[in-house]
């Protein structure tokens, strides 16, 4: 199978960047989130938030329902007004015009909207969109990428069944292709397992890790699944009330006593060669 050369497709845009980049910044390349704090209403759900993820790592955001993981998510991509700064490889963030945004940045949203009108193949086709010029049809170079997106995913077979016919696991692999066809960077993804049973979200998160380290990919992650999270992430970000708890390797953590403060939980934690594994522990009776 024929890799997808993402950094081919960053290189072969055919639209000119229409916002100048800014000074590359003195800390270097990767994500880097320093002082985020967004509100949702009235009310605060980040505050002075500091994150970062080397380039072609996978961090994954943790952290009890409401902590503001998918809030955090939605602000590196530029969905929801935040203050602080959000510097990719050196650039700040809010200083890309949405083009630029949306051929750096990848986001699969937890609950996407899939068009039943479209095909498999149109939709992925949609991740080329930023490329084009305004109202273009779709190039040769597009549908080839598109192409090289679907044979990624194991998607070629089904490019033209309608994505209403898809399966929770097929669906995500197309939202997943159509972040991939826009060449980006750095991907979010956004409770990808939420949907999928353990095989299926096994299957994908091994997906994603063979395309991070293949195509040079920056992952960054929500995952509500710690296990998942501590075999899969090689850093994760705990968040509790909106602000980091604690960030490092999973096995600093995922902890019994963080698992305790910051979820009311008990579990056993079990530390080998291919992670971190949270066991829950039931109540004595």
């Amino acid at each position: 199978m024929n890799a997808l050369d993402l950094s081919a497709v960053r290189r072969g845009r055919t639209v000119p960047r229409p916002d100048r980049s800014p000074e590359p910044s003195p800390e270097g390349g990767g994500l880097r989130v320093r002082g985020l704090s967004a509100r949702l209403g009235r009310s605060e759900v980040l505050t002075g938030v500091d994150l970062t993820v080397r380039p072609g790592s996978w961090s994954a955001i943790v952290g009890p329902n409401g902590a503001g993981k998918s809030t955090l998510l939605r602000a590196v991509a530029g969905l929801v007004p935040h203050e602080g700064r959000i510097l990719l490889d050196g650039a700040d963030v809010d200083s890309f015009g949405p083009r630029r945004r949306a051929t750096e940045i990848g986001y699969a949203p937890q609950s996407p909207v899939l068009p039943d009108s479209l095909d498999v193949r149109e939709y992925v086709l949609l991740g080329r969109t930023p490329h084009r010029f305004l109202l273009a049809a779709p190039g040769a170079e597009d549908r080839r990428i598109t192409e090289l997106a679907l044979e990624r995913l194991d998607l070629t077979g089904m490019a033209g069944r309608p994505l209403k016919t898809l399966s929770g696991g097929e669906r995500q692999r197309a939202v997943l292709a159509r972040a991939l066809a826009q060449g980006p960077g750095l991907l979010l993804l956004d409770e990808p397992t939420s949907a999928l049973d353990l095989g299926h979200a096994q299957k994908l998160l091994d997906l994603v890790d063979r395309l991070r380290i293949e195509e040079g990919l920056t992952v960054l992650s929500t995952l509500h699944d710690l296990t998942l999270a501590g075999q899969y992430a090689e850093h994760l970000v705990l968040l509790a009330d909106g602000r980091v708890a604690k960030a490092g390797p999973p096995s600093e953590v995922l902890t019994e006593a963080m698992l305790a403060r910051h979820y009311g939980a008990r579990a056993e934690i079990l530390t080998g060669p291919d992670g971190v594994r949270v066991l829950p522990v039931r109540a004595p009776r």
